[in-house]
């Protein structure tokens, strides 16, 4: 007997079987003559069975003897759907008789031989019945550890297609702890405190991180179109000027120079409180938290509990107006127009550091716990060591004033009234870019990954790749501040109006708030 395969006149009762295939397929196999047609066997066929699919999808340990019997144990014993339109033709019993009798390779030879002689339709309707037997769902077999292990190499877009599979599929891709490693990996710090949701149905889940991503990629295709709805308009200082504006969470922190701050709720438009205290304009603030910081002509810095509205310090050391500050966890550093900075302790109240090496205000200052980088009205840029109160590097290059500043700890940007944007690498003070398009003062700036949005006097607002010195896109608008918080809503001022404008039906807003100040 041949060992590699099987002749066509081998086949026990192969004359009777031939009968029932048309007489061109018949012709076209007997004018192959002695021509052999081998098949491979696949796998060594395990212990009890004839026959192991080379495809793996049925367990050798459990390989069914019928396609009833596979059928069973997917779970699908119920009967499938027969044809019964037509009679079935005479001899098919005697047939399926003989079919059974031969062994696992000649039933292979003989189904491979009787699929050549069908027409497509035919072998579709065979692959409709057969196809969905071997398609396991493997992820309900694993636990669910293995499952959601499994779903974390997919893409969030995947993820979500993967949902709509079926309803434990759904519970698993709503799992809260695999949207926030998505959300790690995008630099989503948060979820977003948002309104109450309808009540879900039994056996879903509501994930807050997912809630965030979605929000997240609302945003950034919102911004990248520059589809803005409506805004809300707030009024509240009068006829005073804003002069500064922060978010966090909900609530909104407006300073004017009317001397007071007022606390907003993003929310319903809601003035929540008025801070009274300074006895000059306010004209920088921060928060974080239920902590506002506030800095006024009136040369000091206060801290606010913004839920009750008490004053808890009352920072004095600066001999000029507090023009600019940035918070850091429980540090504040401070930029005044007496050309110095400092640093404090906004717990104690304390002053911890001064730096000294400006020669004009300090416009702008920005600070990540570990180097502080100011720009002021001498043109230059300074990084400082704050805990050795000295500088580290003097960027120059502008020539004109700094009014902004961005640091991301590897990247400084700045801005100018030379109508320049530079890119600095804080580890060498090198410049790498200077981007240039605007035609006026750049006094606000913000910083996401490589992605730079700026607003300039020119009544532009120009959205950058600092690390091509590209510029993506230019929107129109009369913008000289930027502002980014990890969620409320775009906020734009003017005068004492402040109008907030939604990127979605809720507040789907994360990323770059728009702030506009008419001078």
């Amino acid at each position: 007997m041949p060992s590699a395969g099987l002749q066509y006149c081998k086949l026990p009762g192969w004359e009777r079987f031939s009968s029932y295939l048309p007489t061109s397929l018949m012709k076209r196999k007997l004018d192959h003559g002695s021509e052999v047609r081998s098949f491979s066997l696949g796998k060594k066929p395990c212990k009890g069975s004839e026959y192991t699919s080379t495809t793996g999808l049925v367990p050798c340990s459990a390989t069914p003897t019928t396609f009833g019997d596979l059928r069973a144990a997917n779970g699908q014993g119920q009967q499938r759907r027969r044809i019964t339109s037509v009679q079935p033709p005479s001899g098919l019993q005697e047939w399926l008789k003989m079919f059974q009798s031969w062994s696992g390779p000649e039933k292979l030879l003989a189904l491979d031989e009787l699929i050549d002689s069908c027409e497509p339709t035919q072998v579709k309707h065979m692959m409709q019945v057969i196809e969905p037997q071997f398609q396991r769902d493997f992820i309900s077999l694993l636990p669910k550890e293995l499952a959601l292990y499994v779903l974390s190499f997919l893409e969030p877009k995947d993820l979500l297609q993967a949902a709509q599979t079926c309803r434990y599929w759904r519970i698993l891709a709503e799992d809260n702890l695999l949207w926030r490693e998505k959300c790690k990996e995008d630099g989503i710090d948060e979820p977003l405190h948002v309104k109450r949701r309808k009540v879900l149905k039994p056996g879903f889940t509501h994930s807050p991180w997912k809630s965030a991503y979605i929000r997240q990629h609302r945003i950034d295709t919102n911004w990248r179109r520059g589809e803005l709805k409506s805004p809300k308009v707030l009024k509240g200082h009068d006829d005073h000027v804003i002069t500064c504006l922060q978010f966090c969470g909900n609530r909104i922190v407006s300073g004017s120079d009317d001397n007071t701050l007022k606390v907003w709720s993003a929310v319903t438009g809601k003035c929540l409180r008025t801070l009274v205290g300074h006895t000059g304009g306010v004209w920088s603030s921060q928060m974080r938290d239920n902590i506002i910081i506030s800095g006024s002509t009136d040369r000091t810095l206060k801290v606010w509990n913004a839920e009750t509205g008490e004053c808890i310090h009352t920072l004095y050391g600066h001999t000029s107006t507090v023009r600019c500050m940035h918070l850091h966890e429980k540090r504040v550093v401070s930029g005044s127009r007496d050309a110095t900075l400092r640093v404090w302790d906004i717990e104690t109240g304390q002053c911890l550091h001064v730096l000294m090496g400006h020669v004009a205000a300090v416009r702008c200052v920005q600070y990540d716990g570990r180097r502080v980088v100011s720009g002021a009205y001498d043109f230059m840029v300074k990084v400082w060591d704050p805990e050795t109160e000295t500088c580290l590097h003097t960027l120059q290059g502008h020539t004109n004033r700094v009014y902004s500043l961005q640091f991301d700890g590897i990247h400084v940007v700045s801005g100018s009234l030379d109508t320049s944007i530079r890119v600095w690498d804080v580890e060498t003070g090198n410049c790498i870019h200077t981007l240039t398009g605007h035609q006026s003062l750049t006094s606000g700036m913000e910083l996401k990954d490589n992605i730079l949005v700026s607003g300039n006097a020119d009544s532009t607002v120009k959205i950058w790749d600092i690390k091509t010195g590209q510029c993506l896109q230019t929107l129109q608008g009369n913008l000289t501040c930027l502002n980014r918080d990890s969620g409320s809503g775009c906020v734009t001022s003017c005068g004492s109006i402040m109008n907030i404008g939604g990127l979605s039906s809720a507040l789907f807003l994360r990323f770059l708030r728009i702030v506009i100040h008419y001078m």
